[in-house]
């Protein structure tokens, strides 16, 4: 399950979670995570101990990364780049949102861990399943690879234009009665369940899928949101993985 730790001010999965894995979603109590000063804060502050602090430059793609400890210096920065992996300890493996999903991968028996962002555009192109696929090209079991869904925008606000509806609905016809919700006359996506179901499609167990129960747009006191903020005050929260 996803639980609250109020002293670091992240959500974090007990599936993941344990004495040489350690993952979080930040919430906007950490700041804009678009400001480094804001990670290396709370890397610090909290006394974290790495050695590389990867850090993804964005662009709404699928392409995957992965990390070898390749570079000077403590911080990396992947261009064009919305997932990576790695097998390197103390490596901390960092996406950044405001409404786009962040999910978490491990793969404690393989020593892997993997982090993507994801709005309509990547889950459209199957992210998640991506993510999966490098997994196991790099020594992953898929029955052993555990995922925790951040954060992101819910069905109750996610409405989209016709045109994306009906992209969606060529492509994944099988999951469109699930996905979709229409309410006056306006279509709504559930980005979460989407992503849940590319993951069990992708081979991983329900019961390795946790997954975050709130949205984005909704939660103005805990989060940053592009859709409900815009230009007045947005920010992007910070989620994380690293491996002992």
């Amino acid at each position: 399950m996803l639980t609250y730790n109020s002293d670091l001010k992240i959500f974090y999965s007990t599936l993941v979670n344990d004495n040489h894995f350690f993952s979080g979603f930040g919430t906007r109590d950490l700041g804009d995570g678009r400001n480094l000063r804001n990670i290396f804060q709370f890397l610090h502050q909290n006394k974290i101990d790495y050695k590389k602090l990867v850090v993804l430059e964005q662009i709404h793609s699928v392409n995957v990364a992965s990390f070898n400890e390749e570079g000077e210096g403590n911080l990396i920065k992947i261009e064009e780049t919305d997932g990576v992996i790695t097998n390197k300890k103390k490596t901390v493996l960092l996406v950044r949102t405001a409404d786009c999903l962040p999910i978490i991968f491990v793969e404690k028996s393989a020593g892997l861990i993997g982090i993507s962002h994801q709005g309509w555009r990547g889950s459209f192109k199957k992210m998640v399943i991506r993510i999966v696929e490098k997994m196991v090209q790099a020594g992953a079991e898929g029955k052993r690879i555990l995922v925790a869904i951040g954060p992101g925008i819910g069905s109750c606000c996610y409405n989209i234009d016709a045109d994306r509806y009906y992209q969606f609905l060529e492509e994944f016809d099988g999951y469109a009665n699930k996905i979709f919700t229409v309410r006056r006359g306006k279509r709504y996506l559930n980005l979460m369940l989407f992503n849940y179901l590319l993951l069990k499609e992708a081979g991983i167990k329900e019961k390795n899928i946790d997954f975050f129960p709130f949205c984005t747009c909704c939660d103005k006191k805990r989060f940053f949101s592009f859709r409900r903020d815009k230009k007045k005050d947005y920010g992007e929260m910070f989620s994380f993985v690293i491996m002992y």
